[in-house]
């Protein structure tokens, strides 16, 4: 293990002492080391290639009530069918949703979906975790009865 000295503004030490209080941490270090591996997380999430596959998970919080928002989003997945694997539907109250969706896709692809879906007006917070994942075509049936072998993609991550 290697040790590194750092200078931080107070401002941010505060911050950092906060995240620990927040966290439980017990040491500075462990804080810095986590904190350090989640932007590094981050970073290689933004630089990945977009023709490179992934699996992912778009939540995103809406206002059911703003026009036309329902019916837009239905056609914008459905217009997507090939990157969607599932949703799951939340009633949050009597006027928001929450949606959190299963992609699975070229990384560019399912990118360029999520910020269609987060930029809808009426969208209020929306999130995308991209996970790398190699895309394998496979052909195979299911069950021994099964006589029909069919093709399709399964994520290695």
């Amino acid at each position: 293990m290697q040790r590194v000295t750092i200078t931080l503004d107070d401002e941010l030490m505060a911050a950092v002492d906060a995240f620990m209080a927040v966290r439980g941490y017990t040491n500075r270090s462990e804080a810095l080391r986590d904190l350090a591996r989640a932007g590094l997380d981050v970073a290689a999430e933004a630089g990945a290639d977009s023709g490179s596959a992934c699996v992912g998970a778009l939540a995103y919080v809406y206002d059911h009530e703003a026009r036309e928002l329902p019916r837009r989003l239905t056609q914008a997945f459905h217009g997507h069918h090939d990157l969607v694997l599932a949703t799951l539907h939340v009633h949050l109250d009597h006027e928001f949703c929450m949606e959190v969706a299963a992609l699975r896709g070229r990384t560019g692809e399912v990118r360029e979906f999520a910020g269609q879906v987060m930029a809808e007006r009426g969208v209020r917070h929306g999130r995308l975790m991209l996970v790398p994942a190699k895309l394998v075509q496979e052909r195979h049936a299911h069950g021994d009865e099964s006589p029909h072998a069919h093709a399709h993609l399964h994520p290695r991550t």
